[in-house]
């Protein structure tokens, strides 16, 4: 009874403080939950600027990726625009470090192959514990640049797992957020055969209230990019259509995961 109570409280204190005001929670009545992976960064400034402009708060996964500059996503170069981000409302959590890709399980671990870092492109066997480590690092890191807490989710690479690796993610205090078929912008398919505008009208017509949306902050392979084009007139679409953004610090599937498990 008493687990109860605490985890009720917890609850109604993370709802009363979601995107800055309760009442601002309730007035966004058919959210809709844009996400964005990291990438390349190179359209972070312009996903910044718009979001600014539209007054829309989302949730970003971190990982520790090679960015245009040869630098990485969460290096000292780009500290000060996560720390903005963090300080404008923003939600995070983590999508590995090293940008590992579940690739099958292996006795009580995992192999996987990471898309960024030292191992890049190589086949990694690792542990449970391993996994939990890259989990929580670059949270960690996003800890000492924002001086803020994420949250206890992540998003698996490639949107990849399996019951065991979700079950040693959330022994470990992190559940697994994935995203909805509609939801699937579309922003790392081929360009010549998924343009821009046919990617912006599939996304009006079929994303619902209660969706989570995927789009990154660059991909390397796509040779016309998404946001510059699409991110803006998708936002202010959905809006004419009734919806409304919020974190996933709102969800409803989430509430009650995050208040039991308060990252330290």
């Amino acid at each position: 009874m008493r687990l109860a109570a605490e985890l009720r409280r917890a609850v109604a204190a993370v709802a009363a403080t979601v995107c800055g005001s309760a009442a601002l929670a309730a007035a966004c009545d058919r959210p809709v939950y844009l996400s964005f992976d990291t990438g390349h960064m190179g359209v972070a400034p312009l996903v910044a600027e718009v979001l600014q402009r539209q007054q829309v708060r989302v949730t970003f996964f971190l990982a520790n990726e090679r960015t245009l500059t040869d630098g990485s996503s969460l290096d000292d170069q780009w500290a000060p625009w996560w720390k903005a981000r963090a300080a404008e409302g923003h939600a995070f959590g983590s999508h590995t470090w090293d940008h590992w890709v579940w690739r099958a399980d292996r006795g009580a671990g995992f192999s996987v192959r990471p898309t960024a870092g030292p191992d890049s492109g190589r086949t990694l066997s690792v542990t449970a514990a391993d996994y939990c480590a890259t989990l929580k690092r670059p949270l960690q890191r996003f800890t000492q640049m924002t001086g803020q807490q994420a949250l206890p989710l992540f998003r698996a690479p490639a949107g990849r797992t399996s019951p065991v690796l979700l079950k040693a993610a959330e022994a470990c205090g992190f559940k697994h957020v994935p995203w909805s078929p509609a939801g699937f912008l579309g922003d790392e398919l081929p360009s010549d055969k998924y343009p821009n505008a046919q990617l912006l009208s599939a996304a009006l017509r079929d994303i619902r209230a209660g969706d989570i949306l995927l789009a990154h902050l660059g991909i390397w392979s796509r040779q016309d990019a998404w946001a510059p084009a699409v991110l803006e007139p998708l936002i202010e679409g959905l809006k004419a259509r009734g919806l409304c953004f919020a974190t996933l610090r709102e969800h409803p599937d989430y509430l009650a995961w995050i208040a039991a498990h308060p990252l330290h």
